[in-house]
């Protein structure tokens, strides 16, 4: 081990202690950006930059588990990369079946699909969903995998979601309009009855949310990483809870 290991270990486990008594995320948001980029740097194919990236999400549950936070949202495929080239798309959506599944087996998460299965080949939509029904009865921390997730889409479909179960009962649309507030759509988001992310982090450098729960980040704070998701490591990860534990949350105020 070298001079550099020893400093870098040292640091992080300071970083650690000076966390012990702060006031950490009970939800965190992460979009997993970079792997395309960090694949291009190194000379390697896209798909093995969405391999490596597979690689960090366990690392990153166990240090979401390690300090206590009950809920960990991962934004693996939105809307917008259903569209890429099938030789780049295929190899993404087995990487990603693949993960899942490992996940599940491990019995240590209980993991929930967010987003719009029914977009997703009917093989990929069935195998994810085998491995989060497996999870069900796991009392642990929930995982939320975001596979074919917009946070656009996941408000259409919870208005159309409210929409129905109205019509189901009955009332009309101007009952409906009488009685409508915020609290209609949060109860039919892919997330009800989770609490909203406190943190969300970004990797790769970008400042942007890209349509990543559009709804439940409106008082989220934000952390953004120049790493790219495969070289996200411990310490970026404590960067980020201590960033928001320095922060006054004013929820919109």
């Amino acid at each position: 081990m070298g001079l550099r290991d020893v400093l870098y270990g040292a640091y992080e486990r300071r970083l650690a202690a000076s966390l012990r008594q702060q006031r950490l995320p009970r939800h965190v948001g992460v979009m997993l950006d970079g792997n395309r980029r960090w694949a291009k740097a190194r000379g390697a194919n896209t798909a093995q930059g969405h391999q490596a990236g597979a690689d960090n999400i366990s690392p990153l549950l166990g240090w979401c588990e390690d300090v206590g936070v009950e809920v960990v949202t991962l934004w693996l495929l939105s809307t917008d990369n259903l569209n890429r080239p099938a030789k780049e798309l295929e190899p993404l959506l087995a990487i990603i079946e693949n993960v899942v599944a490992d996940l599940a087996a491990t019995g240590r998460w209980q993991l929930n699909l967010v987003g719009a299965l029914d977009l997703l080949p009917a093989g990929t939509a069935r195998r994810l969903k085998e491995a989060a029904d497996a999870t069900h009865n796991v009392d642990a921390m929930i995982v939320n995998v975001a596979v074919g997730y917009g946070g656009r889409r996941e408000i259409a479909d919870a208005v159309r979601s409210m929409l129905l179960e109205h019509a189901a009962k009955g009332t009309s649309i101007e009952e409906l309009a009488e009685v409508f507030d915020v609290e209609h759509i949060a109860d039919h988001l892919y997330t009800k009855g989770q609490p909203d992310p406190d943190l969300v982090i970004r990797t790769s450098g970008e400042q942007r949310l890209g349509g990543f729960m559009l709804w439940q980040s409106a008082h989220s704070e934000f952390y953004f990483c120049e790493a790219y998701w495969p070289d996200f490591r411990h310490v970026d990860f404590l960067r980020a809870l201590r960033a928001y534990a320095e922060r006054e949350r004013r929820y919109g105020s």
